[in-house]
């Protein structure tokens, strides 16, 4: 028995060798198909890369397997592959505010209903004045009603500026912030110390700023807790809005061609495209096309109701179409102006093929096949700067597998900001590698025809050791078979001896 497992250890050596040989070689940009040199600012250590539409173009593995980054030497960088997150534009703007002093004796007490307000039908503050019962004490200036004016859908307000008179001294007061929306209602903003300092020859402020969490409001009112009212020379709000900002976008257009079994028509497709959103281009004008695109995908078993219906399947060798998505697509001019169909969304599908299947014949319908356009999010690639410059990023290699890691194992412990603000690398020319294969990368200081010679010189030891102890074994057994005939017929002879003795 133990021949057997040494046949198997040695077998289990010889395929372990050339493993090995395969894993531990470096790759080499002669190995790939394309290849597009990286530029990495100086003193980066963690740097991202967003990925050209080029490396979707020629990659050749759907999960951009084939991808690799490699330094001088051919020796792999660590790398992990993201789709970038939205991101959100800050915009800041000051609006100058519309001052309208109240004066008044209750104002400050909730006593608004001595105060008359009148506003424009756009909501546009016209006037405030004392209303009636307001004799001379009621001259006394209690609070400031502000306009901020009509906002922008998101935009909210976070801070107010005040510009003292010109002619005001040293100036300490402490002020009630409350903001409305339509002149009734008050909700209390906060409170705050406005102060400065004047000199013969400069001004110093202190405080001359309000400052709370941004929120959406128009009107505002400034009353006194401290200190004299004053009414501002000018006093401006600080506005501030976020837009979402999507990740750059790239697409590609495709021609069709029919297909020879079926009235389909097919678009050749980049398998490392990942289309998320899809529309169709005319040439004619004045074209609704109603129909469905798909793939065409392989089953081993394919149930009978799609054979029976010749528009469900294109052979009856477990080929069948699958459909992704039905509309009507569309291009209509009228009175000058075009009405266009536009991009639709839909769910990440990888594919070497589309498929446009026109649901019906009508006169509407286009006469050549329409341009079939694909939209993707590039991913980025973040990657650890190390070895030795320059780099390469090279791919287009059939069946290669993939050795990017988590985020998480290249840049640790950096947060989403952080990762957005890493340096940016740069790339070069795309260059194509006249007879780049797929045969594994050759390891350091093996030059790439020895490659071949070395992984064969592996398997046939291999197949030597394999040999050798076969040899073995069937020597052995042939030396036991004999063994046990010699004993068989020394037995005979024995009984055969025996039985004459006791005749």
């Amino acid at each position: 028995m133990k021949f057997p497992l040494l046949i198997c250890a040695g077998l289990a050596s010889a395929v372990a060798a050339s493993m090995a040989l395969a894993q531990n070689a470096p790759d080499h940009p002669s190995s790939y198909g394309w290849s597009m040199p990286v530029s990495v600012p100086a003193g980066a250590g963690v740097v991202r890369l967003p990925l050209p539409k080029e490396v979707y173009l020629h990659a050749r593995t759907g999960n951009l397997a084939d991808v690799r980054l490699l330094d001088r030497d051919g020796q792999r960088l660590s790398f992990a592959i993201s789709t970038p997150p939205a991101q959100s534009s800050t915009q800041r703007s000051s609006v100058a505010a519309r001052i309208f002093p109240v004066t008044g004796s209750a104002v400050d007490k909730g006593g608004s209903q001595h105060v008359e307000i009148r506003t424009g039908s756009d909501g546009q503050l016209l006037s405030v004045s004392a209303g009636a019962g307001n004799g001379a004490a009621g001259k006394a200036l209690q609070a400031l009603i502000l306009d901020l004016g009509q906002q922008a859908p998101g935009s909210r307000i976070g801070a107010l500026r005040l510009t003292p008179p010109a002619d005001a001294g040293d100036y300490s007061a402490r002020v009630l912030l409350e903001a409305s929306d339509d002149l009734k209602q008050w909700d209390a903003v906060g409170t705050t110390t406005v102060n400065w300092l004047r000199s013969s020859d400069t001004q110093t402020l202190s405080n001359d700023s309000i400052a709370f969490a941004p929120r959406a409001f128009r009107y505002a009112r400034l009353s006194w807790q401290e200190g004299q009212p004053l009414v501002f020379a000018a006093i401006a709000a600080q506005a501030v809005s976020e837009t979402e900002v999507a990740p750059p976008r790239a697409s590609i257009v495709l021609r069709g061609a029919p297909d020879k079994l079926t009235s389909d028509w097919v678009y050749a497709t980049p398998i490392a495209i990942p289309a998320d959103s899809i529309a169709l281009q005319f040439k004619e004008s004045n074209v609704v096309l109603p129909a469905t695109l798909g793939v065409y995908r392989q089953n081993s078993y394919v149930p009978q109701r799609r054979l029976s219906l010749h528009r469900q399947t294109r052979a009856a060798n477990g080929e069948y179409f699958d459909p992704l998505l039905t509309t009507s697509f569309y291009r209509i001019s009228e009175a000058g102006k075009e009405r266009v169909s536009g991009d639709l969304s839909m769910p990440v599908v990888r594919t070497t093929q589309w498929v446009l299947r026109p649901e019906s014949q009508s006169t509407a319908m286009p006469t050549s096949a329409p341009l079939l356009r694909l939209g993707w999010t590039p991913e980025t690639l973040v990657f650890l700067a190390g070895g030795k410059g320059p780099y390469r990023l090279v791919f287009g290699k059939a069946g290669a597998q993939p050795v990017a890691q988590p985020l998480s194992q290249v840049a640790p412990g950096y947060r989403d900001g952080e990762l957005q603000a890493l340096p940016i690398a740069t790339l070069g020319a795309l260059t194509a590698h006249a007879g780049a294969s797929d045969a594994a990368p050759a390891p350091a200081g093996i030059s790439a025809p020895w490659r071949l010679a070395a992984l064969w010189a592996a398997l046939l030891l291999g197949v030597g050791v394999l040999g050798f102890f076969a040899w073995r074994l069937l020597t052995q057994m042939k030396q036991e078979q004999m063994k046990q005939e010699q004993t068989t017929e020394q037995t005979g002879q024995q009984q055969t001896d025996g039985e004459k003795q006791r005749d």
